[in-house]
């Protein structure tokens, strides 16, 4: 799979969007630049911080998500989603996850063209997040 990364300056992050941010990720981000908000929420294009771990998992979930949470919980890490919104802008899909480890709570941000990697790199992040 190759991640290419969308970069998007100017305006105000919640600018890009013909609905409102989602509620508390609004309050958080919606006068934030992409970049501000990019640098903050959405670090979902590389791997999953596993500390000095490298590992190869495999999982027969019947969605991508559940997927890649059934290989998260193998290796250790719990993240359960508690608020997944998806909005279209300029062809492109963002997708907006709060998630939490049982303890901590953290939104994160992916931006694709495809609206199952924008999913993926949202969780991805908010994986990271979490584990911060």
């Amino acid at each position: 799979m190759t991640i290419t990364t969308t970069t998007f300056t100017g305006p105000r992050f919640a600018d890009f969007f013909d609905t409102p941010l989602p509620r508390g990720l609004r309050e958080l981000a919606g006068g934030m630049s992409w970049d501000d908000v990019a640098a903050t929420f959405a670090s979902g294009a590389g791997p999953v911080a596993l500390s000095d771990r490298t590992i190869a998992s495999l999982a027969a979930q019947p969605a991508p998500i559940a997927a890649l949470t059934a290989m998260l919980y193998d290796t250790g890490i719990a993240v359960e989603m508690l608020n997944f919104h998806q909005l279209r802008a300029g062809g492109q899909t963002a997708t907006f996850i709060r998630g939490t480890d049982g303890m901590h709570t953290q939104w994160a941000i992916g931006w694709s063209e495809s609206p199952t990697e924008s999913a993926l790199r949202a969780f991805i992040a908010c994986a990271n997040r979490l584990a911060a």
